[in-house]
């Protein structure tokens, strides 16, 4: 890059604005460490079950502990015992644990703090006629769609039937939840693709199915 320096700056300004501007280049070509999260497929994080959360009370160190969510969906907490906090935003579960201080009136004015020390996996399992089928790991704070899926699972075989791929979806209560979404249509960019099909996002535990097409 060329810069064209006024005339009245002297040489040592002039040396100045040179490291300024070389800085500031070399500040913007610096990674963050950290990988890119596309805005559009965020998403609100729920606590898991075998999440381990870090739970912090403002000016009560003695409350402050690292938990790991049980198969109940609750963390053992100081004066509290077990709270459930398993599908709930990091807000809510701060919430719960607030309300459960205050309303025990173990505290008057509880401040709680939660962040996520680790994920547990949270993966999809993709079936059937793909050329790369097993599970795969659903990104953390992030969506995954059918087709998505079926990409990284390196595309549909000769012999798929990709307008009648089935999600099968086991509920909290025990019922399981059927989708059949025509993933072909969405890859040809077809008419007949449904919008629903195309924003059919995938869930921890989702089992995806692509049949046989009968020649």
């Amino acid at each position: 890059m060329t810069c064209a320096y006024p005339r009245s700056l002297s040489r040592i300004q002039v040396c100045i604005f040179t490291l300024v501007v070389w800085c500031s280049q070399l500040t913007a070509q610096i990674p963050s460490g950290k990988p890119a999260i596309d805005p559009s497929k965020a998403i609100v994080y729920r606590v898991a079950t075998n999440d381990r959360i870090r739970v912090g009370v403002f000016q009560e160190p003695d409350l402050d502990m690292i938990a790991r969510v049980d198969v109940k969906g609750t963390v053992n907490l100081p004066l509290l015992g077990p709270i459930k906090v398993s599908n709930l935003t990091i807000p809510e579960a701060e919430l719960a644990i607030e309300n459960t201080y205050r309303d025990g009136r173990f505290l008057h004015n509880p401040q709680v703090t939660i962040s996520v020390e680790e994920y547990t996996p949270r993966e999809v399992s993709i079936q059937g006629q793909v050329k790369n089928p097993g599970r795969y790991p659903l990104p953390i704070e992030q969506t995954m769609s059918v087709l998505e899926l079926v990409t990284r699972a390196q595309g549909f075989t000769d012999t798929a039937k990709g307008t009648a791929v089935t999600v099968t979806r086991i509920n909290p209560d025990g019922t399981k939840d059927v989708f059949i979404v025509d993933v072909e249509s969405l890859i040809k960019g077809k008419n007949k693709a449904k919008a629903e099909d195309s924003s059919q996002v995938l869930l921890p535990g989702d089992i995806v199915y692509v049949p046989e097409r009968f020649i």
